[in-house]
């Protein structure tokens, strides 16, 4: 029979509660699972009355329906069916992933559906390969009953280090942090995320992703490469948990756009709905990513989705949901001090009697009354008004029909702005001109300027960065994008005085992504500098979640023959962070014996991958407090708003 070491608090109060009925599910004291998982299949009274007393279990594995408690049998057979040598901690389907129907597998039930298994999982899901490798499939797939308290300590806000401020005079090392700073962080998105939560929960007003895209077959770029077993639930669920802590981090009328490619749109769609309510999503504008043909496909792709949802949309101001006047559009001056215009007709469409008197051309003498269906736009006082004012032109000659004069000053003055569609590309639609949105083309040829090379794949440009960021914000709110990438986001933000948050665990954050926003800051007029009238200036934070484990994880896969490896064991025996649930022992006696490849996976499969990063909670712990320096110590405290506690 299959026995189980029980050592996490959920799995000894199970023991406990077990230990009541002496060696009835026991043998040797070793739980036998299949007795246990037989009788709660079966609704054992006395079982289930000694689980429902026990207050850990009963906090964790029962409901309250209408007054009654209700134990969720279910939950405890799936904790009991885990894989008993790396027991509960990746996913409730260690061994059995499939068909199930209401919640058994086809070899328990005669009705079929197929089961979503990660639907109720987290997925920490590192950007990098630095806790799995391309043959490993397995991701720490965290359940949220099984495995609550690994989840808790996973999102608990972790220790941060190499603080360091970057202005117009350099690099300077902090030991404290404004709240007004800009921040750009290095680690897990997840875990940055959640350590984000405490300071940054309802402050964000807007937030601009561009996410890994799910893609049907493998493609050189943007392919997500996680788990490629269930690669859409695995996609969907790593999107679905970021999602849900970006919705905290929003203020009530903060906006997300999220860009993605046609094949997961939908997919994607359907969950953003679930997470942010159908009734907040705004739209799906399409954005022209390139304007050249392709013959790889039916169709040639030259668009993106950028989805668009608000926290909260009635709270949305439909008249700040707008774009600005741009000058572009207000092409005219009379050099006479007043500045630059546009003209528009002085008739409006249907008939009113009242503003239908007559116009008369001080030019030619020729009288105009307002076409068929049509009508003056003002009374004739105010006609009087405006002519006498220099606001009427009768044609670039002087020889037509009233046209309005429109200042750009004042209509600026007035809010007027131009309601965006759900078209975004570089056509000009109207006179009231927004000045279109680049392709990926421009933005890789902006790159080109800043680096001298192409670093990324098909970057996004600057102004279709800009004009999200228009709509939905104005200068000083918090800008949030968490797939930073080569930080388009944050150096538009920066362009636009506006405050930025940046996550990105990739090393590439400072060999592009920083250096990028230093050049903005040293004033590089590339993108929208020449829009915006950028002349440089500004600063932001940089820290990174302190990592624990990373040199193991290295030295283990860097290692070229046994006897490194061998010696690498040894020493994690002595220092790692060793998952709690793994059986030292039978690792010893069993690790050598594989070949050498699965002697790299076993190894990297016991360090701990769900805790990659000290907590916050453990900064004055001895040994930790060992490895920050005084900066870093006294600029966590002031992040956390501890002082000199």
């Amino acid at each position: 029979m299959e026995g189980i070491d029980l050592r996490t608090k959920i799995n000894d109060a199970i023991k406990q509660v077990l230990q009541q009925f002496g060696d009835k599910y026991f043998i040797d004291d070793v739980v036998n699972r299949s007795k246990v998982i037989q009788d709660l299949d079966g609704y054992d009274v006395p079982l289930l009355e000694a689980f429902i007393t026990n207050e850990t279990i009963k906090r964790n594995f029962t409901i309250d329906i209408a007054g009654n408690v209700v134990m969720k049998t279910n939950k405890l057979i799936e904790l009991f069916e885990a894989d008993e040598y790396w027991q509960d901690s990746y996913t409730k389907y260690s061994k059995k992933i499939g068909l199930t129907a209401g919640g058994k597998y086809i070899d328990e039930s005669t009705d079929v559906v197929l089961d979503f298994p990660y639907k109720d999982t987290v997925l920490k899901a590192s950007m990098s390969k630095e806790d799995t490798d391309k043959d490993d499939a397995e991701e720490p797939f965290l359940n949220e009953v099984i495995a609550k308290e690994e989840i808790d300590v996973l999102l608990d806000k972790k220790i941060l280090a190499n603080a360091k401020k970057y202005d117009e005079n350099g690099v300077h090392d902090i030991d404290s942090f404004d709240e007004n700073e800009n921040l750009i962080m290095k680690g897990n998105n997840l875990l940055a995320l959640h350590t984000l939560k405490e300071k940054y929960a309802g402050k964000v007003r807007a937030i601009f992703i561009d996410p890994p895209y799910f893609f049907n077959n493998n493609k050189p770029a943007d392919t997500f490469a996680y788990n490629s077993n269930f690669k859409l639930s695995t996609w969907l669920l790593f999107m679905k948990n970021r999602l849900l802590i970006a919705k905290e981090l929003l203020s009530e009328n903060g906006i997300i756009y999220i860009t993605i490619s046609s094949e997961g749109a939908h997919y994607l769609k359907v969950l953003i709905d679930e997470i942010f309510g159908s009734d907040n999503f705004i739209a799906d504008i399409t954005w022209q990513s390139r304007k050249s043909v392709s013959s790889d496909g039916l169709i040639s792709v030259s668009s993106n989705h950028v989805l668009t949802y608000a926290k909260e949309i009635n709270i949305i101001n439909k008249n700040e949901f707008k774009l600005k006047l741009d000058v572009d559009g207000f092409n005219l001056d009379d050099n006479d001090g007043r500045g630059k215009y546009k003209v528009e007709p002085f008739d409006a469409p249907h008939i009113r009697k009242n503003l239908e008197y007559p116009i008369k051309n001080p030019n030619t003498g020729e009288v105009y009354y307002p076409p068929e269906e049509r009508h003056w736009r003002t009374t004739q006082d105010d006609f009087n008004r405006l002519l006498k004012e220099g606001k009427i032109r009768f044609g670039s000659k002087g020889t037509t029909k009233p046209q309005l004069k429109v200042f750009l000053k004042e209509a600026r003055k007035l809010g007027k702005g131009k309601t965006s569609t759900t078209l975004w590309n570089d056509l000009i639609t109207d006179s009231v001109v927004w000045s279109g949105t680049d392709t990926t083309t421009n933005g890789t040829k902006h790159q080109q300027s800043l680096f001298g090379k192409v670093v990324f794949e098909n970057p996004k440009p600057e102004n279709l960065i800009s004009r999200a960021l228009e709509l939905s914000t104005d200068e000083g709110d918090i800008v949030l994008d968490f797939f930073m990438g080569s930080a388009t986001t944050q150096a538009v933000a920066h362009k636009m005085n506006r405050r930025y948050i940046g996550i990105e665990q990739m090393d590439y954050i400072n060999t592009v992504s920083v250096p990028r926003l230093q050049k903005v800051i040293e004033g590089e007029q590339g993108g929208i500098s020449k829009d915006v009238e950028w002349q440089g200036g500004g600063s932001f934070v940089y820290v990174e979640l302190m990592e624990k484990n990373r040199g193991f994880l290295s030295s283990i896969q860097n290692a070229k023959t046994t006897t490194e490896l061998q010696e690498v064991f040894t020493f994690m025996l002595e220092e790692a962070e060793i998952d709690f649930r793994v059986d030292l022992e039978k690792i010893k006696e069993t690790l050598f014996e594989k070949s050498f490849n699965e002697q790299k996976k076993t190894l990297i499969k016991i360090i701990d991958k769900n805790q990659l990063y000290y907590n916050y909670s453990e900064i004055d712990d001895e040994n930790v407090r060992d490895l920050i320096d005084d900066n870093d110590y006294s600029f966590n405290k002031s992040f956390y708003s501890e002082g000199d506690e």
